[in-house]
């Protein structure tokens, strides 16, 4: 009796235990940013040109055409989420600003 009640207490153990290892997938979201495109920016670019380096924005605002989003979110399965922002401005047509999750490169005062 008492080793038929220690195979049951085994096995309910062994098959609640698998239930911690469910698979859940890694869901990112928006534009994916690195450092090395963000060294890449330099005042008084174009548009296209900041296009071109870090793709098209995430948001335009609506009321202020001259502000870019690039947001990203990445959840993985198991873990904590993370979250990084870009914003870039422009005066006129030129990228005027950059702030955000990124350091802003040494070089970014230095015209093209």
């Amino acid at each position: 009796m008492r080793m038929k009640l220690l195979i049951a207490a085994a096995l309910t153990a062994f098959t609640l235990s698998g239930c911690s290892l469910v698979y859940r997938i890694d869901i990112p979201q928006g534009n994916y940013v690195e450092q090395k495109q963000v060294d890449k920016l330099r005042q008084g670019m174009s548009r296209e040109q900041v296009v071109y380096v870090l793709g098209s924005p995430m948001l335009q605002d609506a009321f202020e055409h001259d502000t870019w989003y690039y947001l990203y979110e990445f959840q993985p399965g198991h873990g904590d989420k993370e979250r990084k922002e870009l914003t870039i401005k422009f005066v006129g047509d030129r990228l005027a600003t950059v702030t955000g999750d990124f350091p802003l490169p040494a070089a970014f005062n230095t015209p093209l």
